[in-house]
């Protein structure tokens, strides 16, 4: 099997036009979104963060990554026969999410809701860069993107969030595995050589795009306390909150 070569990260400070913009609203409603790698806890702290805003009460919608079903029967069978390149691959996702950006995000937003989005834009950039996507083409693809109120980026060792997973996976799928990379031959090392570069990148991030480190190591009801006090000391919660009867 073909190895490809050693990525060099460069510095995304390099690029000024890449740093994140500071969220200039025309919309009444917020986003917040989750990033980190497999295994690191985050769509878990978002359900319980979800879950805590809609018995409270709260107007808020759920979005998660690849779930768009315009482009889902194509990705599906682009996997299934091995066909994906590390550009269509991310052309997909981008679709995908221009799909749910324009039929449910953006409407939301301007409609006062509370957007909660497990991964994001960010998803794209560390994947798609550790399968060898150029940052600036990525970050021009994803230009149309809102950017997010708050992203609570989960960080776990990686030896703790490649543990998690494959305790909980029967077996690794192949591009989950990063095998279309050709970095190994067994599946479960070339899955901890795909996330570690993946988890290299999300740290390059981390800075320049006002990411708030959440530590993927804490137990989980102390993790949600913090996550859900920085929600509400960075959003005015009262502007989603149910409307009381007079």
């Amino acid at each position: 099997m073909h190895e490809t070569k050693a990525i060099e990260i460069p510095a995304v400070a390099e690029r000024p036009a890449e740093k994140a913009r500071a969220p200039k609203h025309d919309y009444p409603g917020a986003l917040v979104v989750v990033e980190g790698i497999d295994g690191s806890g985050k769509s878990t702290q978002l359900y319980l963060l979800k879950r805590w805003l809609e018995i409270n009460g709260y107007r808020t919608h759920f979005t998660e990554w690849n779930s768009s079903p315009l482009v889902k029967s194509a990705t599906r069978r682009g996997k299934q026969r091995r066909l994906l390149t590390p550009v269509t691959f991310s052309l997909l996702h981008a679709a995908d999410f221009a799909d749910r950006c324009e039929r449910q995000i953006l409407p939301l937003l301007h409609g006062g809701y509370l957007v909660l989005a497990d991964r994001y834009i960010y998803t794209a950039f560390a994947r798609d860069f550790a399968r060898g996507c150029p940052p600036h083409w990525l970050r021009n693809l994803y230009r149309f993107a809102p950017i997010p109120d708050i992203t609570f980026y989960f960080r776990a060792p990686l030896d703790v969030a490649v543990n998690r997973i494959m305790a909980g996976r029967p077996k690794l799928k192949y591009y989950e595995a990063g095998m279309d990379l050709g970095i190994s031959l067994d599946r479960t090392e070339s899955f901890r050589i795909f996330q570690e570069r993946i988890l290299n990148y999300y740290d390059q991030m981390m800075e320049p795009d006002k990411f708030v480190l959440m530590d993927g190591t804490v137990p989980v009801n102390r993790l949600q306390k913090q996550m859900r006090e920085i929600l509400g000391e960075r959003i005015d919660l009262t502007k989603f909150a149910p409307k009381k009867s007079t």
